[in-house]
């Protein structure tokens, strides 16, 4: 029998630190709620709004697979390993902490705001040496599609991290529908509305709605409106 999770927007965690604004999904820093640790595999999944010039300063992280997926703006990054980079809307940044890894991340802009996605997954393997990449993707490949952004496989599109986790982003004009078939068995799938308004299995879903659904090997999507959408599919024992 097909399980599910819903998570309205509105009932998110939320911090308010002035230069920094987020909501998480699921339980981090000041805001704890045991019935929300975590999806499977996905530990975190925090929407924040970064002010011009602002960032976190250098802080580390280890045995943790993080993504992060700039959504306004342009976001700097410095680390441990030497890398200086900024990553913008259309890129895809992902580090896999493993045994020890420090990083910044700094709103790269003197007049804007910065908005993104960071999204921490539990890695399949501990003690991994810490490793960086960044990559841009073609806009026009989630027009009305499901464009693969992520997955287990260095060869595959996207980028890759240590778990068996297969991450998509979408873009579709109302009444645009799809079908998205599990990668493997065992995993769910935790759908995150960007904007507009999304059907997933008969579930009515708003912008930055999260709806988790397992024990199924695929859904459907229809969007209600012009509507984007991210997709993460992840192990739920791991």
């Amino acid at each position: 029998m097909t399980n599910t999770i819903l998570h309205k927007a509105d009932t998110r965690g939320n911090a308010n630190h002035g230069w920094l604004k987020s909501r998480h999904t699921f339980s981090f820093a000041n805001y704890y709620n045991p019935e929300r640790m975590n999806f499977g595999a996905l530990r975190v999944l925090n929407d924040d709004s970064v002010e011009a010039g602002m960032g976190f300063g250098t802080h580390p992280h280890d045995n943790m697979e993080i993504i992060s997926i700039p959504l306004e703006g342009d976001l700097e990054h410095k680390d441990s390993m030497g890398t200086v980079s900024v990553i913008k809307h259309g890129d895809i940044q992902v580090m896999s902490a493993g045994t020890g890894i420090f990083h910044s991340e700094y709103n790269a802009n003197k007049d804007q705001l910065v908005k993104f996605l960071q999204i921490w997954v539990f890695p399949n393997k501990k003690n991994v040496t810490p490793r960086y990449d960044q990559i841009t993707l073609d806009l026009a490949d989630r027009n009305n599609k499901l464009q693969q952004i992520l997955s287990p496989n260095p060869e595959d599109a996207g980028v890759w991290i240590h778990q068996n986790a297969w991450f998509h982003l979408g873009k579709f004009d109302k009444g645009v529908s799809c079908d998205y078939e599990l990668k493997a068995i065992g995993n769910g799938v935790y759908a995150f509305i960007l904007s507009g308004e999304m059907t997933i299995n008969d579930r009515q879903l708003a912008a930055r709605d999260g709806f988790g659904i397992w024990d199924t090997d695929k859904i459907t999507i229809l969007a209600d409106t012009d509507a984007e959408i991210l997709l993460m599919e992840v192990p739920m024992n791991y």
